[in-house]
């Protein structure tokens, strides 16, 4: 995209271009900061930060949209079996940091991170002030071997990144976070970015529109702002 059409973001203003007007890969905007009430305007509209550490902010909004619906999550007969054996604990806002760290961590060593210094600052800020969640898994010594996390508004869950240290490890935060939400009365889960592998898991690709329009009702409603660590899941293979 020709960088005349990127809209440049005044540090001293939360205003944003409208989102339906990003290119088709999604680029809107650049620079700003990463302030609590940035960041949360910004997904409230279908926006989100990502760039790299030379980079200035980038502010996207692609179309099409990955978005896993809540009751849409595909289970394999392999993945069945790994939950039936419950050779793992999940918990929730555990330690948010850690799985930060796990995450920029993997991605550096496998293919360069975006989650840099400043990006994990914003995020702890935000999961300080009840907005910003982590899924953990452990395995039964009680060691870290997966999880994600991301920013919950209204009955939407925007997640952000995924780590698995060991097999299924992501997998199984996803499934707990998508139960948990749907007992909670959650529409879905926004994944951002087209990904095989969420894709397989139930994730749809839809249009930027329709998922402007969705997101607009979902974050209107009242969500759960706070701590998530008091939230339980086992897997119940009735579901």
């Amino acid at each position: 995209m020709d960088e005349f059409f990127i809209t440049p973001i005044s540090k001293y203003s939360y205003t944003f271009p409208n989102p339906r007007e990003a290119s088709q890969e999604g680029l809107l905007a650049y620079g700003g900061d990463l302030s609590p009430n940035r960041l949360l305007n910004a997904y409230r509209h279908g926006i989100f930060p990502w760039y790299n550490e030379d980079d200035p902010i980038l502010w996207w909004s692609p179309n099409p949209r990955l978005v896993l619906y809540i009751n849409d999550f595909k289970i394999t007969k392999s993945f069945r079996k790994v939950l039936k054996n419950k050779q793992y604990k999940v918990y929730f806002d555990r330690d948010f940091r850690a799985v930060m760290r796990f995450c920029a961590n993997t991605r550096k060593f496998n293919e360069g991170t975006w989650l840099i210094d400043d990006m994990q600052e914003a995020y702890a800020k935000l999961h300080e002030m009840g907005f910003a969640h982590s899924v953990e898994v452990y395995d039964e010594n009680d060691e870290f071997f997966g999880g994600l996390y991301g920013v919950s508004i209204g009955k939407v869950f925007f997640g952000e990144s995924m780590v698995s240290l060991k097999s299924n490890g992501s997998k199984i935060a996803l499934k707990a976070l998508s139960d948990v939400l749907e007992s909670r009365g959650y529409d879905f889960i926004d994944c951002q970015v087209p990904t095989e592998h969420l894709q397989k898991l139930g994730a749809k690709l839809v249009d930027r529109d329709t998922f402007l329009d969705e997101l607009s009702e979902s974050v209107s409603t009242g969500g759960d702002i706070g701590s998530w660590s008091s939230f339980k899941w086992e897997y119940n293979d009735g579901r």
